[in-house]
């Protein structure tokens, strides 16, 4: 896809990699709807941007929020392309996090990009080509202990994508996949930087992704894995997942150290 010219609604705009992402576009030529829930961090992104983009403040998890955002993309003339890029991620193990928390978690990350697909679809379709894109995780593909409800939620969006892409490939629509590896952003607790580097595991710059995903973008690349070694591990847990299994079993003992640490601070 050509970015210019082109109007993209990005979720979590205000985010680490979602600035700079938002900034990426800009300089693409893209005209963006930034979409988040926090009005005055949305007002000082534009602000950076020259004013230059529509801002949808609603809660993605609301049906009204999602009615909101799909209401302005429509007054907006429609848009040609959907980032959904907000999520949230907690640390801890399974039994300790609070059924609240856990929902939360499934309903940022994967109830309301899934609705939020369902209310956009008709208006992509009026464009002679269009896109959506999900940003998904690693982990997605690779269960993870001290992870399971954020495994569980990008898992559901991975397979979303899948499927849709498959149903809508003889429309205008493609739904494209990317799959992040860790990466340095305030969406990571202290707990989860200090058990990356207890466990050797590589991140990446915010930058690295935002740009990774503007070439998704470009590209039309449908599924894209980011890291070394991590996406031959997604390889690896598909085939042999057992293999997988046995060397993070090998290392619960330092997560579970972690996570413990993490609830406690």
């Amino acid at each position: 896809m050509n970015l210019s010219g082109k109007r993209i609604l990005i979720t979590g705009a205000t985010g680490g990699i979602g600035e700079l992402l938002s900034a990426q576009l800009h300089r693409q030529g893209a005209n963006l709807i930034l979409s988040c829930y926090q009005g005055e961090a949305l007002e000082k992104l534009n602000s950076r941007l020259d004013n230059a983009h529509t801002i949808a403040c609603a809660d993605i998890a609301s049906y009204e929020g999602r009615q909101e955002i799909t209401e302005i993309c429509q007054k907006a003339g429609g848009i040609d392309a959907v980032i959904n890029l907000a999520g949230i991620l907690n640390f801890n193990l399974f039994e300790n996090q609070a059924p609240q928390l856990i929902e939360k978690i499934l309903s940022i990350n994967l109830t309301a990009p899934v609705l939020l697909c369902h209310e956009l679809i008709p208006t992509l379709k009026h464009k002679s080509e269009a896109i959506i894109l999900n940003v998904g995780s690693i982990f997605a593909s690779i269960g993870h202990p001290g992870f399971v409800a954020y495994c569980t939620s990008k898992s559901g969006l991975k397979c979303f994508t899948e499927a849709l892409s498959r149903e809508l490939a003889d429309t205008s629509i493609k739904v494209l996949y990317i799959a992040p590896r860790a990466t340095n952003t305030k969406l990571n607790a202290d707990s989860v930087n200090d058990l990356n580097s207890a466990l050797g595991n590589k991140s990446d710059s915010p930058e690295y992704v935002a740009n990774e995903i503007v070439q998704s973008i470009k590209n039309n690349r449908v599924v894209r894995y980011l890291g070394w070694p991590e996406k031959f591990f997604v390889v690896v847990n598909a085939v042999l997942p057992g293999l997988v299994r046995k060397s993070l079993v090998s290392k619960l003992d330092v997560i579970k150290r972690y996570a413990i640490l993490g609830e406690t601070s």
